[in-house]
């Protein structure tokens, strides 16, 4: 029988620091002072920050994770919804009754400067 063995992952004390509070931030029971040594791991370590930014960017997609920032193919999901306009009478409506509101509570508090 060949038993399969998980590939060895090598990494530094940062690194291991890191996946540690991440887990015990995650899971609620990380105090102050872990929170605090987190931020400091993030912002000393440049591979630590650079994961972190990717992954604040893509969490809704994990296969952007892989991909580089700056790839072409990565925003595809950026533009896949269509712009949609209101109508020319909507628009004036939505205007007039801004105005409108604007003068009530402009006589409501008794500041007529927004006026002039």
């Amino acid at each position: 029988m060949a038993y399969l063995r998980k590939k060895l992952e090598r990494r530094t004390y940062s690194q291991d620091r890191y996946y540690i509070l991440i887990k015990r931030q995650k899971s609620g029971k990380a105090t102050f002072n872990e929170l605090t040594e987190l931020d400091e791991i993030v912002n000393r370590v440049p591979d630590i920050r650079e994961k972190v930014i990717r992954e604040s960017f893509f969490t809704d997609n994990t296969q952007d994770i892989n991909t580089p920032p700056n790839d072409p193919g990565g925003n595809d999901k950026l533009h896949e919804q269509p712009v949609q306009h209101q109508p020319f009478w909507n628009r004036i409506k939505s205007l007039i009754t801004r105005l409108f509101i604007s003068q009530i509570s402009v006589v409501k508090s008794g500041d007529l400067s927004p006026l002039f």
